[in-house]
């Protein structure tokens, strides 16, 4: 069991890079922008996401503290 973990994790990092190159390579091969607009605002919103959350939670312990 601890193989197939060790071997799983291993392997992880291959997969990953695949999935990048293949974004890749479909943003540059097509000539059409709105895909890679796409792209990149979903790659804003999903590094928005944790600021808004901890921003959130600073604000709350705040009003906690001071209250």
């Amino acid at each position: 069991m601890r193989i197939a973990g060790l071997l799983l994790v291993m392997l992880l990092p291959l997969y990953s890079q695949a999935q990048c190159a293949m974004c890749r390579a479909v943003l540059e091969s097509n000539d059409d922008t709105g895909i890679a607009e796409g792209i990149n605002d979903g790659i804003v919103y999903l590094m928005a996401i944790p600021y808004v959350v901890v921003g959130v939670l600073i604000f709350v312990v705040y009003r906690k503290m001071r209250a």
